[in-house]
């Protein structure tokens, strides 16, 4: 983690070591099979920062800018049984609990081009803490393979035109903003959205269910 908040050596091009660790939380997902549901976990920008993003994401003329909040994900799409989903909340809540809250920097864009399509806002600083904590998600009952290497940050549009990627890249290079990162939210994938199922506060602190989970429900 960069404490300075310079941006980390993976940042901006960091298409040819890392590859696309993440877009998918974006991604239009087909149907699952019966008896199973599709889960994600991520951090969310909070508001009123992370409704910009996804109101630039929209002016960007991506069309699933309101299917998911602006977040960092932890673990990408992945299916789960419904009957395992208590041992995955039970998981996540043990996840959270052996991981202290730390500061997350936003700063700055890169781009996943030409691997794929993708332009995100960096994480300039709080890297090192999201590798951590992406590790302490993707094991015991969520342990799953990924196709490359974990690289943290916030996708501002995904699947454009070159223009429209250029676009975003230049129009949110000078974003810089920070926040402390309490908590992380399961998310599950209904109805063409990603809804809160549950929140895991770090540290120990008190979680909730998605009930509670306000406006993040109806992103």
């Amino acid at each position: 983690m960069s404490l300075s908040g310079a941006p980390d050596a993976r940042g901006s091009d960091a298409t040819a070591r890392t590859g696309v660790s993440d877009a998918t939380m974006s991604m239009d997902l087909g149907p699952v099979a019966a008896g199973t549901v599709t889960v994600g976990v991520f951090v969310a920008v909070p508001d009123p920062h992370g409704a910009d993003l996804q109101r630039h994401r929209r002016d960007f003329g991506d069309p699933l800018a309101d299917a998911v909040p602006a977040h960092v994900t932890l673990l990408p799409p992945t299916t789960v049984r419904r009957l395992e989903v208590d041992d995955v909340v039970e998981h996540l809540h043990a996840a959270a609990a052996r991981t202290e809250p730390f500061t997350l920097r936003l700063r700055g864009t890169g781009t996943f081009r030409p691997v794929s399509p993708v332009v995100y806002v960096q994480v300039a600083e709080g890297f090192a803490s999201c590798e951590r904590l992406e590790r302490e998600v993707r094991c015991g009952p969520l342990e799953r393979a990924v196709d490359f290497d974990y690289h943290p940050h916030v996708t501002v549009a995904h699947h454009l035109p070159a223009c429209d990627l250029d676009r975003a890249q230049a129009t949110l290079a000078d974003y810089d903003l920070s926040f402390s990162v309490d908590c992380f939210w399961l998310y599950r994938h209904d109805d063409d959205l990603w809804r809160p199922h549950h929140r895991f506060s770090l540290g120990g602190a008190a979680s909730r269910t998605g009930e509670d989970a306000g406006r993040r429900g109806q992103a």
